[in-house]
């Protein structure tokens, strides 16, 4: 028996970042992580800076989601964020590098420091890193 799925579609200002039939989206959630199989309550939430995970055929995907929102209603999940890439696209040493200049800038807090950004700059690095390491089965 095949089983059931439910259409994901991740949106970007820049692209459509992931689109495809799945069984399960799992995403953090403001309010803590979600889990949406088929026949999910309807739902609308804030998305925290963070993986999101989605199975198909027994087999797990892992995207990199700069906050935004996810709804779910009628077997159809739409993630809107900022940015959002798959694992397999993003380049591991830019990433570091990036977490390493945001963790220089938080460690020095010198008054043209943007604090805000800086952390948000540090949650997008360290999501980045995470998918990858979670795409490698290191989770």
């Amino acid at each position: 028996m095949a089983e059931k799925l439910q259409k994901l579609v991740v949106v970007t200002p820049a692209r459509i970042a992931y689109s495809d039939e799945v069984r399960m989206v799992c995403a953090r959630g403001a309010d803590g992580d979600l889990g949406i199989l088929p026949d999910h309550a309807p739902l609308i939430t804030a998305l925290k800076t963070d993986v999101v995970r989605v199975q198909k055929n027994g087999q797990w995907r892992y995207l990199a989601v700069s906050s935004g929102f996810l709804e779910a209603k009628e077997n159809r999940v739409i993630i809107l964020s900022d940015a959002a890439e798959a694992a397999e696209e993003i380049d591991v040493e830019r990433a570091r590098r990036a977490k390493e200049r945001a963790e220089e800038r938080l460690r020095t807090r010198t008054p043209e420091i943007d604090i805000i950004r800086a952390e948000a700059a540090l949650l997008r690095a360290l999501a980045r890193l995470k998918a990858v390491e979670m795409a490698r089965g290191r989770h």
